[in-house]
């Protein structure tokens, strides 16, 4: 049994065949599935989803891209539902930055990505984080408030060395990324990660596995990551889906 520990399934790309894409998952042994939050206006359709179907669940959260449309009231209303297993994604992503104003800009990325923090350890439930190009404020962030924190995932983790500082209380999300030519980094890594801290994810609709790479991500291709997890880790895949499943299901509650 696998756990989809981050797919994107509120986004249009699963508009028109949602029941078959969760289907297909469901027969390929992807049991269970999260919905990160990503835009405060995306979580009443996640919440529906997940309420829609057993083996979905949902975090509720406000991607760093999102920060202009950050409502804390909004989202506790949605992060106290019963299916909201964590708060997230969020985080710092300094990839695209403004032509100007750019400090301000980070500021309010760390504002809003504190403030998701303080929720989550109010709320005592796991935190989704997002870092892209921001691994020194992200790591110092996170190193302020992770004894507050119940625990919380790396998702789409970069391979920073500086990152596995906080393997004593998150867990780091593999996925599609793993099985390309160039994630050279990643590979070398990997073995560093203790196997008790290993989750599996997608993130679709994006970042594909080879030899699948161009298409839309589906939960069912986290077979391929985990066969490739299992390749570098001298592991067989059963190993690495009783593993990750186990940790999935001792982070998430679920």
């Amino acid at each position: 049994m696998i756990i989809d520990t981050h797919c994107h399934l509120d986004d249009e790309r699963y508009a028109s065949d949602l029941d078959d894409v969760i289907s297909a998952a469901t027969k390929e042994n992807v049991k269970k599935l999260i919905i990160p939050g990503a835009d405060i206006n995306d979580l009443p359709k996640a919440c529906k989803i997940a309420q829609t179907y057993e083996n979905v669940f949902f975090a509720a959260g406000v991607h760093p891209y999102e920060v202009g449309g950050y409502d804390r009231a909004k989202l506790l209303e949605y992060a106290i539902h019963p299916k909201c297993v964590a708060i997230g994604e969020c985080g710092l992503d300094y990839f695209r930055l403004p032509d100007s104003g750019v400090d301000e800009y980070k500021a309010r990325q760390k504002e809003v990505f504190i403030d998701q923090i303080k929720l989550a350890c109010e709320l005592k439930k796991p935190l989704i984080v997002h870092i892209r190009d921001a691994n020194e404020d992200s790591l110092n962030i996170l190193k302020e408030y992770q004894d507050s924190l119940v625990g919380g995932d790396l998702h789409c983790f970069n391979a920073s060395p500086i990152l596995l500082e906080l393997k004593e209380k998150f867990y780091y999300g593999i996925g599609g990324v793993l099985t390309f030519k160039n994630a050279k980094k990643l590979v070398e890594i990997l073995p560093q990660i203790p196997l008790n801290r290993l989750i599996i994810e997608t993130d679709g609709p994006y970042l594909t596995p080879e030899p699948h790479r161009g298409s839309r991500n589906e939960p069912k291709f986290t077979n391929l990551v985990a066969k490739k997890m299992a390749d570098i880790l001298n592991l067989t895949k059963e190993e690495i889906e009783e593993i990750t499943t186990k940790n999935a299901h001792t982070l998430f509650k679920i």
